[in-house]
């Protein structure tokens, strides 16, 4: 029987070599000097190898104990070799099936019905806070205190929100696993009564109704650039996502010139991936002239040269805001609220005297391209009430107009 001391003595000569232990367990020495167990047995009246490991990384204890599992495995009626085959594939699908390959496989589907710029978000989120902590493992050790321990790195930052929002996308990968037979449980559903509840969200902060004439009367006196000032006013008038008027370009705007002017936003620019259409007021048609005058040959509607996306900033309108005395008071976002606030207070007398609602919440939620949790609603008609929402921007741009005007009294 072998010894470590004797092992450690072994020479390598000009051709491979065996030295035997008991029970077919064997070192093969090879002429490079190293030395690799092996174990030699029958099976099915066929004499086989069963391949091991390398020594020193393999001691000879570790060596006799696999040999003595490989016995118990005959003693079953299995052959070592096929079961080491067999595990050395389970290994690999393993492998195959970590979190961060399901996640991606996941992502790659989901991602053909979000914008751009969420699918962006999200697979920062995933990168950034899941990958690192839980992607390497294999979908089926990923419990929910493991899951909760990643999620928790997120919570300790302050980011109670963002870490809800992740368990529910990673609940999708799970969920994705299961439908695949990759996995048999979703445990992120188990430790969502965990997770620290976000405070009451606040809304955008904005400038009031009553102070739109203050804001108006700041702004005519504001000597920032005026391309700043027209993407500024575009967004209040179409009431889009700043995001939607950075990136607008020429091409989108359609029946300038005619009775019924709009801007097509394409879906792979909007938040939920829905074609878009702003009916255009005649204010915001008249503010063309001079933007497409500015914009000279760009494509877009507010170019930029030499900036990262080649497009006016996602700050700079924000900065006049600034500049016009609302930092922390107000947002350029807070516009939509405004107008989603003064379209569904405005009220008109029905032939019965009777104070009724002007404008209806779902032309005003169709309009602010707000997306519904009920997914057939959800899944509109770009087009969709689109006479009565193109009378309303009309209103709204006169509403705009009149405070403008009581600025000038300021």
């Amino acid at each position: 029987m072998l010894t470590d001391t004797a092992i450690r003595a072994l020479k390598p000569g000009e051709k491979e070599y065996k030295k035997a232990d008991s029970g077919g367990l064997h070192l093969l020495v090879k002429p490079s000097g190293s030395k690799l167990w092996r174990l030699a047995y029958r099976f099915d009246d066929k004499q086989k190898t069963l391949v091991g490991g390398k020594y020193p990384n393999v001691g000879l204890a570790d060596a006799r104990a696999w040999r003595d599992n490989a016995k118990a495995q005959l003693e079953q009626g299995l052959d070592p070799r096929a079961v080491a085959i067999a595990e050395e594939e389970r290994a690999r699908a393993v492998a195959q099936d970590t979190f961060e390959i399901l996640a991606r496989a996941w992502l790659a589907n989901a991602k053909l019905h979000w914008s751009g710029r969420y699918a962006e978000l999200v697979v920062g989120r995933f990168e950034a806070d899941v990958f690192p902590q839980i992607g390497h493992l294999p979908i089926t050790e990923v419990d929910g205190p493991t899951l909760r321990a990643a999620l928790k790195i997120v919570e300790d930052r302050g980011a109670i929100e963002f870490a809800r929002r992740i368990r529910a996308h990673c609940g999708c990968v799970f969920r994705y696993a299961m439908a695949e037979g990759k996995a048999k449980i979703d445990p992120s559903a188990g430790i969502a009564e965990a997770q620290p509840k976000p405070r009451k969200k606040k809304h955008r902060a904005r400038v009031t109704a009553s102070g739109m004439p203050l804001f108006f009367s700041r702004l005519a006196k504001d000597q920032g650039h005026e391309l700043t000032h027209l993407a500024l006013r575009w967004t209040m008038l179409t009431m889009v996502r700043t995001q939607e008027t950075r990136f607008a370009l020429k091409a989108e705007l359609e029946g300038i010139g005619g009775s019924t002017p709009q801007w097509r936003i394409p879906p792979e620019r909007m938040k939920m991936s829905n074609e878009h259409i702003v009916p255009l007021s005649r204010q915001a048609v008249a503010l063309l002239p001079r933007i497409l005058e500015l914009s000279g040959n760009s494509p877009w509607l507010f170019p930029v040269p030499g900036t990262k996306k080649g497009v006016i900033s996602e700050n700079r309108m924000l900065d006049c805001l600034y500049r016009l005395g609302y930092k922390g008071t107000a947002t350029v976002h807070g516009f939509r609220g405004l107008a989603s606030t003064v379209l569904n207070e405005e009220t008109r007398f029905d032939e019965s005297g009777e104070a009724v609602r002007r404008w209806d919440s779902d032309w005003i939620e169709r309009q602010l391209a707000h997306v519904e949790e009920d997914e057939v609603r959800g899944a509109y008609n770009a087009a969709e009430w689109i006479g009565p929402r193109r009378r309303m921007m009309q209103w709204w741009a006169d509403w705009l107009d009149i405070q403008e005007a009581a600025g000038l009294l300021l």
